[in-house]
């Protein structure tokens, strides 16, 4: 577009000359920027010199048609839309110009509002379709790991550590929130990286009971209890000579733990109810959304297998932590189940893009991921509008620490914005600090360290309820 001022720049084409002055002044006086040839050839070599939003063409014209011309910019200009003025408003006439990829057609006598309207329409969807190149730009650009996305500093630093990592053979333990995006952290240290022609296997803790779970990872001999009709191999066995996953580690029940420990020790595992140690060969991964080092100093974890685990540890950030990845990523989901769906969704109104940017995130990329499919299911428009979002997102409201911010008086140091920001998480929770050490983002000694010199009585002792406050 020729200013900022301007609602787009527009080439008229037709062989009549007063119609050419005629819709310039026009269009010149609504705001839009206009220039005119009277002949095809030279209006399609005008458009290859330089930039136009718009062609609008007269269908019947001497030397290159309407049609024709339209043929041409859609096949040397595809982004460049095209209007198609004729006075035969047959429905074959509408048919050819939109066979030729006419982005519209307008039939004469036609009102120049009429004109405008289809003009603002057509400069809309070319800023558009340039607004999705530039997401997918940036989807290229910013860089991919495996089926990890984003351009963020917090995601461009873990390419980086996951750069230098995959090429290694050590334990791995990967931290973050549910629905970060852990286990495609995993696979893509796995696809990678030297095992990457072996089998991937993944398991996660917490969702199998812990005497399948023994099962499932050390595998059983014919007989060990009932139901074992045949021995079946463990997965540590199986997946040698590429990766173990296991995910929510946090979860593995003690008496599981010791017997994982001796075996990445060992490196042999020994069947339920066999009697002979079985080698393996497999890389270690886990993940856990929990804090390990709270669990170790409880008694939940046990501390050997912590460091035995934690040899490289990768911290995942989420979602509200990575700017516009939100957006980056919400147009990766929408390109892809717009088409599993067969709909025409092509990208976010600005006001959706506003939303999506200031919800919190709290389930994170899967949230993010349910919440474009809900969307794309549901919206009647070609780009998302925030009706089309949930509720939960339309209402979404950040909370502010601070008050009365434009009273210079009612400033506080950083430090006193932290101590009455734990404080409020404290009381909010009742008291208890491993929750609040959870919400807050601290592991235990780093919450009662802050709460003994913020002068809490009882910090270090079980779980004293807060203070309200000041």
């Amino acid at each position: 577009m020729s200013g900022e001022s301007q609602r787009g720049r527009i080439l008229v084409v037709d062989d009549d000359r007063a119609m050419c002055l005629f819709l310039e002044s026009s269009l010149k006086r609504r705001g839009f920027d206009a220039a005119w040839r009277t002949g095809g050839d030279e209006a399609f070599r005008l458009l290859g010199a330089e930039p136009f939003d718009v062609v609008v063409t007269d269908l019947n014209m001497r030397g290159l048609s309407g049609i024709e011309l339209c043929d041409r910019i859609v096949a040397n200009h595809p982004d460049v839309p095209v209007i198609v003025i004729t006075a035969f408003g047959s429905l074959e006439t509408a048919v050819a110009a939109i066979r030729a990829g006419a982005y519209d057609f307008i039939t004469k006598p036609f009102d120049v509002e009429v004109l405008e309207i289809a003009l603002a329409r057509a400069v809309q969807h070319r800023n558009l379709r340039e607004e999705v190149r530039r997401l997918r730009r940036a989807v290229t650009e910013s860089g991919r790991f495996g089926e990890l996305l984003g351009s963020s500093p917090a995601m461009q630093g873990l390419f980086r550590l996951l750069r230098q990592v995959a090429p290694s053979e050590a334990s791995v333990l990967i931290r973050g929130e549910t629905g970060t995006g852990k286990e495609l952290v995993a696979r893509a240290l796995h696809d990678q990286g030297p095992r990457k022609d072996g089998p991937f296997v993944a398991i996660n803790c917490a969702a199998i009971p812990e005497a399948l779970l023994e099962s499932e990872l050390f595998g059983h001999v014919k007989g060990a209890f009932t139901g074992a009709t045949e021995a079946r191999q463990g997965l540590l066995v199986r997946a040698s000579g590429g990766t173990l996953f296991l995910d929510e580690i946090g979860d593995m029940p003690l008496t599981l733990q010791a017997k994982l420990l001796r075996s990445l020790q060992e490196r042999t595992v020994r069947p339920i109810g066999g009697a002979d140690e079985v080698a393996f060969d497999a890389r270690l991964i886990t993940a856990t959304h929990r804090d390990l080092e709270s669990a170790v100093e409880e008694g939940r974890f046990r501390e050997d297998l912590f460091f035995r685990l934690n040899v490289i540890g990768i911290d995942v950030p989420p979602l509200r932590a990575r700017g516009s990845d939100v957006l980056l990523l919400g147009q990766h989901f929408l390109e892809a189940l717009a088409a599993r769906a067969d709909k025409r969704v092509t990208g976010f109104t600005s006001a959706a893009a506003e939303r999506l940017t200031a919800y919190g995130w709290p389930g994170n990329v899967r949230e993010l991921q349910n919440c474009i499919e809900r969307a794309v299911a549901l919206t009647e428009h070609e780009r998302l509008i925030v009706e089309d979002l949930p509720e939960v997102i339309r209402s979404y409201r950040a909370s502010h620490v601070l008050v009365a911010a434009d009273d210079p008086s009612e400033l506080v140091p950083m430090e006193e914005v932290e101590r009455r920001y734990v404080l409020r998480v404290l009381e909010a929770v009742r008291g208890n600090k491993s929750l609040a050490a959870r919400v807050l983002g601290f592991d235990r000694k780093t919450l009662y360290r802050k709460l003994e010199r913020y002068g809490v009585a009882g910090a270090g002792e079980g779980e004293a309820a807060a203070p309200a406050p000041g």
